[in-house]
């Protein structure tokens, strides 16, 4: 049998015999890498232990100390809750159990579950957890799978799908449990230190909303109790953090039913999303970017010679219909709107860089159980950008949108990582031009000392791109912005510029979206800050609070000096500390308060979020510091600091 060769992380190369699992591979490196092996990673994939080795690969040994350990935890952890629900409801299906970024969910049939039944199947579930029972992979003959699953038409479609071909099959068992599977799995249920069973919801099968309504139930794994505690704990103040909640009690927006997945902005979510859309037209500004405006409904001949139209119809993300035997569509992105533009006119040399600006909405038919409030929408509005450069420009443009992107994160508060999405299976182009564009995107993120991440393989089709991942307040990670590089798009919709050489040459697109849409960002944000906004994104800047209704004209000429900032005057006839309670329920930075003794003097008593206070503060001083601090962008209100 003739040998293969492994490739491991540190760059050196093993030559195996083709047929080797992953154990033995970390056998052939050293007996105790072999003893502690709990799974691989071939060619970035996450593999059972027991994976035969079948052609060159790159290959990670995993072992309990490897970030990706969590991941088969949680994979054991599922197989753990569908057989705690086998014993209680024998006559529930199982359909599929990945694990995910928080735990792992399984999708269940014939078995009406809320969530008064987890603690029952989580009771279960602790119970063969303190058993330690064995977690082993056996292979059964394919006939023998097939007529096991014979009343299980999600099981049996899966064996002639991702199980097609496969004799024998892969199954994984635990004491009277068993389930088809590939792994990987730990050895025992014993190792899941921390267990919960989360929630439940409604999952069409596969997805697709034409197949059968499931119940999908959520949960998690830890190794330790102290990770599972951490974990909820976390989970909690992300509930009180979430954007909807904060949304509805600070009247930001809505997503009503006439409307899924489209997002109303209600006149204090237009408020922050007027500043954004101001700082990035600024933005964009410095970049020398010219704005334009391009229309949401188009022929979909504008989008086959690019290849979005085969991508997203493909995929179902395309709103698209046929009226006078002509098809028409919703535009799901901005790219070939903005290459009409380029093409229309003779380019020279001279005249690149072109960059285009456009806050443009665009539409992608999301599945209906996706859709989650501002985060997963059917409409959004980009701050979409292209700019057109020739080949010797493009690290130099790259680099300086990098530095805008510092600037805007910071002023949000946010901590970004960056990932080079590398080239995929639905790619388009020759492996020579991806090479260039990721090579134009790494030496960007390395000339500006940026670490930055490898995502192989989950670039978009047309070409590789830099995502702008973002962490909030409680650590999690949200994809917003991106840069990517195309070097196909010119080809196709053959786009040109005559050289110096008075030859006609292919420009380069840089796609940038500085924020991704203002629905996503703004969402990070709510939660991010938890409503508790900066001064200059505040829909509310300054209430002033008078003490009696003899005071309201004097609290009225404060606002008046105070025109610019957002600012109301409360005049409902309350008692001082409920008007007080309602400016902190309503999160506003700054209360002043304004009674008979600030009314002749000529000043406010100035009151922060934070609960500090001041007296016989001068309105200019005021207004000088509310000036200073949304100018600047602080973070948090600093005016009695």
């Amino acid at each position: 049998m003739s040998d293969v060769v492994v490739t491991l992380p540190d760059g050196s190369e093993l030559q195996v015999e083709r047929g080797s699992t992953v154990e033995d591979v970390a056998h052939e490196i050293g007996p105790g890498l072999g003893r502690d092996t709990v799974a691989g990673v071939v060619d970035g994939d996450l593999v059972a232990a027991a994976e035969p080795i079948e052609s060159d690969i790159d290959l990670e040994i995993v072992t309990d100390q490897s970030d990706e350990y969590l991941d088969v935890l949680r994979h054991s952890a599922a197989h753990v809750f569908a057989q705690a629900l086998g014993r209680l409801h024998p006559d529930a299906k199982l359909t599929i159990g990945p694990w995910t970024d928080d735990g792992f969910y399984y999708d269940i049939a014939n078995v009406d579950l809320d969530e008064d039944d987890l603690d029952a199947i989580e009771a279960e579930a602790e119970e063969i957890i303190a058993e330690d029972i064995p977690i082993e992979r056996v292979e059964r003959p394919r006939a023998e799978a097939i007529e096991i699953y014979d009343d299980n038409p999600f099981k049996s479609e899966i064996l002639e799908t991702e199980a097609a071909g496969e004799d024998p099959v892969s199954f994984y068992e635990q004491g009277d449990f068993f389930d088809l599977c590939q792994g990987p799995h730990v050895e025992s249920t014993g190792e899941i230190g921390g267990f919960s069973l989360l929630e439940t919801s409604a999952a069409y099968w596969r997805g697709d909303e034409d197949n059968e309504t499931l119940t999908r139930v959520y949960g998690t794994a830890f190794p330790t109790e102290e990770g599972l505690g951490e974990f909820l704990e976390r989970r909690e103040q992300a509930k009180e953090r979430d954007h909807r909640k904060i949304g509805q009690e600070m009247d930001l927006f809505s997503v009503p039913e006439h409307s899924p997945g489209c997002v109303h902005f209600h006149p204090n979510g237009m408020a922050m999303r007027r500043e954004l859309e101001d700082y990035i037209r600024t933005k964009n500004d410095e970049l020398g970017y010219e704005e334009v405006w391009t229309p949401e409904l188009n022929k979909a001949e504008l989008w086959k010679p690019t290849g979005h139209y085969e991508n997203f119809t493909e995929q179902g993300e395309m709103f698209n219909w046929e009226q006078d035997d002509t098809e028409y569509g919703l535009k799901p992105m901005n790219c070939a709107n903005h290459a009409y533009l380029y093409g229309r006119e003779r380019r020279s040399y001279r005249d690149l860089p072109i960059r285009y600006s456009e806050f443009g909405t665009v539409y992608r038919n999301e599945q209906s159980g996706e859709l989650s409030g501002m985060l997963r929408v059917r409409g959004m509005t980009q701050d979409d950008g292209h700019a057109f450069v020739r080949p010797n420009q493009l690290e130099a443009e790259i680099t300086r949108t990098l530095q805008i992107i510092e600037d805007i994160y910071g002023n949000a508060d946010l901590d970004v990582l960056y990932k080079i999405e590398t080239k995929g299976d639905n790619a388009i182009g020759s492996d020579e031009i991806w090479n260039d564009a990721t090579d134009a995107l790494r030496e960007a993120l390395e000339s500006k000392e940026l670490d930055y991440e490898i995502e192989e393989g989950e670039a978009a089709f047309y070409g590789p791109k830099i995502a702008i991942n973002a962490l909030d307040a409680l650590g999690r990670e949200w994809t917003i912005g991106t840069v990517q590089v195309d070097f196909n798009i010119p080809e196709r919709l053959d786009l040109s510029y005559v050289g110096e050489d008075n030859d006609e040459h292919r420009p380069v697109v840089v796609h940038r979206a500085l924020l991704g849409s203002f629905e996503r960002f703004m969402g990070v944000l709510i939660e991010h800050f938890g409503g508790d906004f900066p001064l200059w994104l505040a829909p509310e800047q300054v209430r002033i609070l008078p003490v009696s209704d003899d005071n309201i004209a004097y609290a009225q000429s404060v606002a008046d000096e105070l025109d610019g900032f957002r600012t109301e005057v409360e005049t409902r006839s309350w008692t001082v500390g409920r008007k007080i309670r309602a400016g902190h329920d309503d999160r506003v930075p700054y209360m002043l308060l304004v009674g008979d003794t600030e009314e002749a003097d000529g000043t406010v008593s100035v009151r922060d979020r934070a609960e500090r206070e001041r007296d016989g503060v001068s309105i200019e001083a005021f207004g000088d510091h509310l000036e200073h601090e949304r100018d600047e962008k602080l973070t948090s209100p600093t005016f009695l600091d």
